[in-house]
């Protein structure tokens, strides 16, 4: 009894914290439990049997196969529990969602107690996640004329499991908590310095916002018995920035609906709303969870008597309220007719946006890929009966515009679609089943990420996905208690599941903490490869990728599919010509400004940045199209020329193989076989059978964005503007000022080049920028820490062979060391260069920050409130955000240059440089 005892003394500990006992998933627990259930005078029995039935978690965890077993004894009167009755014993395995409990029904189902077998049918019936193997048992005893199974296979044709669900609400009353004005990120909902605990729902969900805002919105549902809390960003975007799973988690926790009384703190249907809706990542994550995401609108530009904006002093349009949405102000939505109304029913906004028919079936069935497992189910099943499958879920949108060409992602797209009209031609709208090629996993949101394939009951990977990754690069920095706890079991489970793993679990090769998009970016193969990623940056420059949850990053590793609209386009070209003095960074930077000049509007938000920049090599290019997220771009896609493209794909079979020689192939090949897709893609091109993608001429964008290189003459810096009169203003990366602007004069109290953003070429700039001051001052002195981390091993390794390395670590005060990694997180920063390992480090937030109320400068991507840096009591942090030389230089400096101040100090240096492609 000693595991239970365990589980006992954990519990009081959790009690200290105000937490209930942890859920169960431990297979060597639950056996001794039911020991003790089966002792009828153990003084544990009660507690015992709370646990089995209350706090056990489903799916494929051991302690779910255990305790499937044992409900089967009790439903064949092998076993016999008072409390427990065969009936409940079935309901109990109704809840458990698939993998063992399946197997369990199966067996009752196709066995020789008629009577039993029939309950276990009108069971299995209900149920959506079934596998190959689950199938194929139900197949071959209906063709063995098998009844129970005939009437299963019946049921799924028809996809009763889904149409006797209740209906969504004709109405649903909500009343209002504004978590904040602007836009809200999905830090504020689930912290990054928070991620280690995830995976424990409730623990996790006592960091959201701060604990007056989770008793506000408790307060809020006393006073409202019957309504729904809806979540608002006010003049904002609700759920920017990272892909967190954990974010709605949270939201759902505190205002969602429980999915099971079975299973504890997994909710669903949280309803959240933005003045300027959803971020497109945040918008599918809310769709797993059977969510309501709604566009609220309620502030307007105010318009002039000649219908233009009236703009203020700043240059801002003036905004005006349309309705209120206050804390505590209680709102209906109309979900038959679509709109959201006041509390006399009086409309106030249009909502159809969120309430589409895929959208509806979502809320229905409680999460979006319990849809996609079911129409699975359901085609298998008229497909073993030889019918037609019966019309249930809303047809596909099939949008075709004569005369139109295709953009890029409308080509991929119609390359990777499943299950569309024969020879159709789709265009942006489109709803779309689509194959995934690439699929990753990161280490914070791995162990949801497994959570979700155990609850719906997945145990392999797909072999309709080419090749998928488990990173570890957001725990690499702090090889901490927490690290050392989860991430050896994420690794065990995903290597067992089929990715190939940042860290061996047998402990044979080196760990690999390479930022996830740097590898994700060099295992994509192929640019028609469509790629999911469990973070939003996955936004390769090849092929199109789209960041997404844990949720969405375990069905695509589950199916090897993916369903969302065909978004719109926006292309962006390039004229003029670059100045020798900037950096590629800045034209990134540029882009977004520029856009914002000529469009007024950020057109880039919800939808897809066609970026003609076809000269860049893949890892260059990959500066802009990870900056994408920044622009709340849906995804990007890199149109490249064709020897660019082979130049880019030759150095991704390189790495490639420099992976495989580090052992880290697995048994399937998988990293062999992307190396024979890479020279196939080659072949294609350099015999003209499949030059690299191009958009149609004649294809339809949603806006175009011509961005000019003439105008971009000094460093551009992302700027949080923390002290922006607007609230509203603050953290969005949309105010991006000239260098000029600081008048050389703020003060810079650490310096980070590091993150995705950087390359290799980012490496060697500091290298000739230390090497260039040492010459002309004599010695290189810091006025301010210089953290660098490369983004990769290869990175590491290349520059070592080029003696890059030596010079870094001549001027560094601290390197990193991998026999004896750092177990504890830095708090405090000399002014010296520290050459950290590999990985995310104060990019990520989780474990490594600058001190309280810094002024940071940053090559990363984030510039949230408290994501790199937090508030102190006297000073708010912040983040800006700007390009290697520049982050240098003013760690040399301890404040940000002067214009004629950089330039000077770049004369000479190879900066990352890039000129149009003659074609555009």
């Amino acid at each position: 009894m000693s595991v239970y005892l365990d589980y006992l003394a954990e519990i009081e500990s959790r009690k200290i914290q105000g937490l209930a006992p942890k859920p169960i998933d431990d297979g060597g627990l639950v056996f001794e439990i039911i020991a003790l259930i089966k002792d009828a005078s153990s003084e544990h029995r009660a507690d015992a049997l709370k646990f089995f039935i209350y706090n056990t978690l489903p799916g494929t965890t051991s302690a779910a196969a255990v305790k499937a077993s044992f409900l089967k004894q009790i439903i064949l009167g092998e076993a016999v529990v008072p409390e427990i009755t065969p009936a409940f014993a079935l309901e109990l395995l109704s809840h458990m969602k698939g993998g063992p409990s399946i197997g369990v029904l199966l067996d009752i189902a196709l066995g020789d107690a008629p009577t039993i077998a029939e309950l276990a049918g009108e069971v299995l019936k209900t149920q959506v996640f079934l596998y190959d193997a689950d199938m194929h048992r139900l197949s071959e005893a209906f063709h063995a004329g098998n009844a129970i199974a005939k009437d299963v296979l019946e049921s799924y044709a028809k996809a009763e499991f889904f149409t006797k669900l209740p209906d969504v609400e004709a109405e649903i009353e909500v009343v209002t908590f504004v978590a904040g004005e602007g836009d809200i990120s999905t830090d504020l909902l689930s912290p990054g310095n928070q991620a280690h605990s995830r995976s424990d729902r409730e623990l996790h969900g006592q960091c959201m916002m701060s604990p007056e805002a989770q008793q506000a919105i408790v307060a809020l549902k006393a006073q409202h018995p019957g309504k729904r809390v809806m979540l608002i960003a006010e003049k904002g975007t609700m759920g920017v920035g990272s892909s967190r799973m954990s974010g709605v988690n949270n939201v759902a926790l505190w205002t969602g609906k429980p999915s099971s009384p079975y299973v504890p703190f997994v909710n669903y249907a949280p309803v959240v709303g933005g003045t300027n809706g959803i971020s497109p990542i945040f918008g599918t994550t809310v769709d797993v969870t059977g969510g309501i995401g709604i566009n609220l609108k309620n502030w307007v530009k105010k318009t002039g008597p000649d219908g233009n904006p009236i703009i203020n002093n700043d240059g801002n349009p003036i905004l005006e309220e349309k309705f209120s949405v206050a804390t505590g102000t209680v709102l209906k939505i109309d979900v038959k007719n679509k709109t959201l109304c006041d509390e006399n029913g009086a409309e106030l906004v249009d909502i159809a946006a969120a309430f589409t028919p895929q959208k509806m079936e979502f809320m229905k069935a409680g999460s979006s890929y319990a849809i996609v497992f079911g129409k699975k189910l359901q085609t298998f099943a008229a497909r073993t009966l030889g019918v037609e499958p019966v019309p249930v879920y809303a047809a596909n949108k099939e949008i075709t515009a004569e005369g139109v060409g295709l953009t890029a992602v409308e080509k991929i797209f119609n390359r990777n679609a499943v299950g569309v009209t024969p020879g159709k031609v789709l265009h942006a709208g489109s709803d779309v089943r689509v194959k995934v090629n690439i699929v990753g996993s990161q280490d914070t949101t791995g162990l949801m990420t497994a959570q979700e394939l155990e609850a719906m009951a997945a145990t392999v990977i797909s072999p309709l996905v080419d090749g998928a990754y488990q990173s570890g690069c957001h725990t690499a920095s702090v090889w901490d208690k927490k690290a050392q706890a989860n991430i050896p079991k994420l690794m065990s489970f995903m290597n067992k599941f089929g990715l190939i793993t940042a860290r061996d679990p047998k402990g044979v090769y080196h760990a690999m903490t390479d930022v996830i998009h740097k590898v994700l970016n060099d295992i994509t193969v192929d640019d028609w490869a469509i790629i999911i990623g469990g973070d939003s940056h996955t936004r390769m420059s090849k092929g199109v990728a789209f960041g997404a949850d844990s949720g969405t990053v375990a069905l695509a590793l589950a199916t090897g599919e993916a369903t969302m609209p065909i978004p719109q386009s926006v292309k962006v070209t390039f004229k003029g010509r670059m100045q020798p003095h900037m950096d590629f960074r800045d034209v990134v930077h540029a882009t977004q400004a520029q856009m914002l000049q000529q469009c007024g509007d950020n057109v880039f938000q919800g939808r897809i940045i066609e970026v003609h920049i076809g000269t860049l090599l893949a890892d260059q290019a990959f500066t802009f199209t990870d900056w994408t997220a920044e622009m709340k771009a849906k995804a990007s896609i890199c149109i490249s020329d064709d020897e660019t493209l082979i130049g880019s794909l030759e150095i991704a079979k390189a790495r490639i193989q420099i992976m495989i020689d580090k052992g880290m192939d697995n048994a399937a090949g998988v990293l062999a076989n992307l190396i024979a897709k890479a020279d196939t893609r080659i072949s294609e091109i350099r015999m003209g059978d499949k030059p690299a993608l191009r958009p149609d001429d004649n294809a339809k964008y949603f806006a175009e964005v011509v961005v000019d290189l003439d105008l971009i003459d000094e460093p551009m810096i992302a700027d949080p503007d923390v002290n922006n009169p607007d609230v509203s203003k603050r953290y969005t990366h949309d105010t991006i000022r000239p260098v000029s602007y600081y008048g050389g004069t703020k003060k810079v109290d650490l310096g980070f080049v590091g993150s995705c953003m950087v390359h290799k070429g980012d490496m060697k700039i500091i290298a000739q920028m230390l090497k260039n001051i040492e010459k002309t001052a004599g010695k290189v002195e810091f006025k301010a820490p210089l953290v660098v981390a490369p983004p990769t091993y290869n990175i590491v390794d290349e520059l070592k062979a080029e003696g890059d390395w030596d010079i870094l670590a001549k001027y560094a005060g601290f390197e990193f060391d991998d026999v004896n990694p750092k177990t504890v997180t830095r708090t405090e920063y000399e002014n010296i260069l520290y050459l950290e390992r590999p990985g995310c480090n104060l990019c990520m937030g989780n474990q490594e920050k600058a001190a309280r109320g810094d002024t940071v400068l940053a090559t990363s991507t984030r510039l949230f409130q408290g994501r790199v840096v937090e508030d102190s009591a006297e000073k708010k942090g912040e983040s800006l955000l700007a390009s290697t030389p520049v982050v240098v230089l003013s760690t040399i400096l301890g404040r940000t240059p002067s214009a004629d101040e950089y330039k000077a100090a770049v004369e000479g240096i190879d900066l990352t440089r890039f000129a149009p492609p003659i074609a555009a």
